[in-house]
């Protein structure tokens, strides 16, 4: 299940998943989109590992995202045991 999380100003929108279950234990889906004139650019970063795929950000871009999501990732984690915002 995929929860939302922000809006950004530039309409980027960040959500994240449910617990998802690994060999090693959990992990937790953060999507990032951005609307483009020619469709979007997205990354995946999974949490706690901090492992990301990139799909059309730039580095300068992909670096601010990696501080957003590292400043919050400690309540993207406790959100998604908890069934998102609205379970919370």
């Amino acid at each position: 299940m995929m929860y939302p999380f922000m809006t950004l100003n530039d309409n980027t929108e960040i959500t994240f998943s449910s617990p998802l279950p690994t060999q090693s234990g959990e992990r937790v889906k953060v999507y990032i989109e951005t609307p483009i004139p020619d469709g979007f650019k997205n990354a995946t970063c999974y949490l706690p590992q901090y492992e990301w795929h990139n799909n059309g950000y730039s580095e300068m871009e992909m670096d601010r995202l990696n501080d957003l999501v590292k400043s919050v990732a400690h309540i993207l984690l406790r959100l998604s045991k908890e069934g998102g915002l609205e379970g919370a």
